[in-house]
């Protein structure tokens, strides 16, 4: 359950928050049942999570029981599902069209196993609920098995670059998570995302920094 998984709960009286929960939240959560970890530490054994509303306005971040997880998706699982989406829906949008591309070229990267699908496309994919529009970016998150290079993200990122959606990638790495299109230029320090908040790091793949 790290950062960027959906979990299927139970609804919103699953949740714990430090206010009140906005109106939205219960009945975004009985439409779809599904939260996303966030980055960041957990507190009390409890894990930091996201409702994703109708509207980009409406996130709420909260705190979640583990026991209150009903089910479990990574993004990589995720995008082995990316055949469940409807046919007609599918091929209208670029988010969900380019899905097929995106895996083949990631497959010639090397990264076959190593990619997965986040934000409106994941939570689509989770929940069966239509999250993604016609002005969707693909999010995409890269977590590979050994080091990347400088040079190997920016021939990625390339790749990517002729696909009828904008992809916005995030390269997942022990110290954090960095913006493929940022560590391609190869010209660090890098700005990583971390549990503890963003980090200027020179090597992303250094060991994650403990927390202070």
């Amino acid at each position: 359950m790290r950062t960027h998984c959906l979990l299927r709960i139970d609804g919103a009286g699953a949740l714990c928050a430090e206010s009140a929960l906005p109106r939205w939240v219960g009945a975004q959560l009985t439409r779809g049942p599904w939260v996303v970890v966030r980055r960041a530490r957990t507190r009390h054994g409890l894990l930091p999570v996201g409702v994703r509303g109708a509207a980009r306005s409406e996130r709420f971040a909260a705190w979640l029981d583990p026991e209150q997880v009903r089910d479990c998706l990574t993004p990589q699982q995720l995008a082995a599902r990316r055949g469940g989406c409807g046919s007609p829906r599918r091929a209208r949008l670029a988010a969900l069209a380019s899905l097929d591309e995106v895996a083949a070229l990631m497959a010639r990267a090397g990264l076959a196993g190593a990619w997965g699908v986040a934000g409106s496309v994941a939570f689509e994919l989770a929940s069966g609920c239509l999250a993604v529009t016609a002005a969707s970016d693909l999010d995409l998150i890269v977590e590979p098995d050994c080091p990347l290079s400088p040079s190997a993200a920016a021939a990625l990122l390339a790749s990517l670059a002729p696909l009828a959606v904008h992809a916005d990638v995030l390269l997942e790495a022990p110290a954090g998570a960095v913006a493929l299109a940022e560590y391609a230029r190869g010209r660090p320090p890098y700005l990583l995302r971390t549990l503890d908040g963003p980090r200027l790091r020179d090597d992303p793949w250094a060991p994650a920094l403990a927390a202070a």
